[in-house]
């Protein structure tokens, strides 16, 4: 436990994170989101070599979103979750692209396109699943699925179909 430790109180120290682990080789730690990229290029010289995933929660009645990092060291064995928040009307965060590479932009773009996260310095924010989309971003937890479904699939022209909009 003393790697755990270790790492979360080195990004305590130089980043003002909050944080703790939760059990061994299990550590959770939050930081401001403009030292996020700062925090991640930290951890990878430090032998967090392995991005997991980048993922994105919609705290609506917050009016935020909270963007989560998954980072793993292979040598330690230790999985650092790193969090941060946004607000959702000014959905814009760094890229950290140049630092992982193709595997941060491809994660980056899935964010963008389910949730209209904007990553700064990320010049391949293009369509991954949703080609010819036209409608909001669709993991937004303000996003009407039902009603999509019904405007894009079913029609009150065809009788079987019009028990759908009641």
């Amino acid at each position: 436990m003393k790697r755990e430790i270790e790492v979360l109180q080195c990004l305590k120290e130089k980043f003002g994170a909050e944080g703790y682990v939760r059990r061994d080789r299990r550590v959770f730690i939050t930081v401001d989101a403009e030292k996020v990229k700062e925090a991640i290029l930290l951890l990878k010289n430090k032998g967090y070599e392995h991005l997991s995933a980048i993922s994105v929660t919609d705290w609506i009645k917050d009016g935020e979103f909270e963007i989560t990092y998954h980072l793993w060291s292979y040598e330690s064995k230790i999985l650092v979750t790193l969090k941060t928040r946004i607000k959702r009307d000014k959905a814009i965060i760094e890229s950290i692209s140049d630092i992982w590479g193709g595997n941060a932009r491809t994660h980056e773009r899935e964010m963008h396109e389910l949730f209209g996260v904007e990553f700064l310095g990320n010049d391949d924010l293009v369509p991954l699943f949703l080609e010819d989309w036209d409608g909001p971003p669709p993991f937004r937890k303000d996003f009407d699925w039902r009603a999509y479904v019904r405007e894009k699939f079913y029609s009150m022209d065809n009788e079987r179909e019009r028990s759908y909009y009641d």
